[in-house]
């Protein structure tokens, strides 16, 4: 839904998540997922950034030159990523970054703390829920369609896993921002979706 609003809108589209995702795949290829220290020390050696891919139209993650977009969506990220996005020092790194990718605004910005910490005074704040067995179902055709090996009952439990630690996390938890409009989407197609985004997205616009 975000990436299809920044579509429509000509604005600059940022996965947050991916950015956390692209440290830990790095953490795990240099063995510093039990050593959090030795990643601190080389967070400033992890350069990330976003492509879009010529003949699909999607943002890709790039790690030091390298596109990671498909390895970072893979079950073993998924199993990690809380933890490297929980340490205080990764994610000061990635804020920073994120806000100066963000001061020009033009930004739709994905994330679990956008609203909240990121850009708390953002003009359009939208937390959007699901349940956790809607979100497995539609994570599994995702990965299926990609042609990777995946099993609902792990995808299910990595999910509620990930919510339980990003929301009891002692730096930027997971929690909606008080001036934050809430979709549940559980039972919304993605047209739905994308069309009650557009027409939020435009009355604030005019506003």
């Amino acid at each position: 839904m975000a990436k299809e609003l920044a579509k429509k809108v000509g604005y600059k589209y940022i996965d947050t998540g991916a950015m956390y995702r692209a440290v830990t795949l790095y953490a795990m290829r240099k063995g510093f997922i039990d050593d959090i220290e030795k990643l601190e020390n080389e967070l400033n050696s992890i350069k990330i950034n976003f492509d879009v891919n010529r003949i699909t139209g999607k943002t890709e993650t790039i790690i030091n030159g390298e596109n990671v977009e498909r390895e970072i969506r893979g079950m073993e990220v998924s199993k990690r990523v809380s933890k490297i996005a929980a340490n205080p020092v990764v994610r000061k790194y990635l804020v920073d970054i994120q806000h100066n990718i963000g001061k020009d605004k033009g930004i739709v910005m994905d994330g679990r703390d956008i609203g909240t910490v990121v850009f708390p005074d953002a003009e359009l704040k939208i937390f959007v829920t699901s349940t956790a067995e809607i979100r497995a179902t539609r994570r599994f055709k995702e990965l299926k369609e990609k042609g990777e090996s995946a099993s609902y009952e792990e995808i299910l439990e990595n999910i509620k896993s990930r919510d339980y630690q990003d929301m009891n996390r002692e730096v930027s938890p997971l929690r909606k921002a008080e001036d934050a409009i809430e979709l549940d989407n559980t039972d919304m197609t993605i047209e739905e979706q994308n069309k009650w985004m557009l027409e939020l997205f435009n009355k604030v616009l005019n506003d």
